[in-house]
């Protein structure tokens, strides 16, 4: 008898059809549009700013030559709009199926850590610094291979 009690018992939805859930979810998704608009003039922005770190660099004497802390530079600048591609892919990633995918957050971690190893001048920073930023890099991919070898994705058809 006690089973069929639970039976009887209405599911718990974790969305009540409310006319107020409803519309503060909207709300919701109307922000995540407006930051993906923003996000592609970030984008957009970044693009402009790796193209003004090239010209200012190589226009100076000695002309079309790069230093290695001018190489760093433009990395970052190019990390830097990856990272917000990523970001925004995150954004999308929640507007369609309303909700983060665990793997690209990781990735998206992954890549910003990865342009901080990239900028590092490890002149200046301590030992320490350099263990805990290798030790999160780490963290990171460990985490990120286990949520793909836990819930591989299907792969898209060329053109989607």
């Amino acid at each position: 008898m006690k089973g069929q009690e639970a039976d009887d018992e209405p599911p718990l939805d974790p969305y009540p059809d409310e006319p107020l859930i409803r519309h503060l979810r909207g709300s919701i998704r109307h922000a995540a549009r407006a930051l993906a608009v923003l996000m592609v003039l970030v984008i957009w922005w970044g693009v402009a700013d790796v193209v003004y770190v090239l010209y200012s660099r190589v226009s100076v004497h000695p002309y079309y030559l790069l230093e290695i802390s001018d190489i760093l530079a433009t990395f970052g600048a190019f990390m830097a709009v990856l990272i917000a591609i990523e970001v925004f892919v995150n954004i999308v990633s929640y507007l369609q199926e309303d909700g983060l995918h665990l793997d690209i957050v990781l990735a998206t971690a992954y890549m910003a850590v990865l342009r901080k190893i990239v900028i590092l001048d490890y002149k200046e920073i301590s030992p320490d610094y350099v263990y805990a930023t290798a030790a999160l890099a780490l963290a990171l991919s460990v985490g990120y291979w286990l949520t793909r070898s836990l819930h591989p994705t299907p792969a898209r058809p060329p053109g989607q």
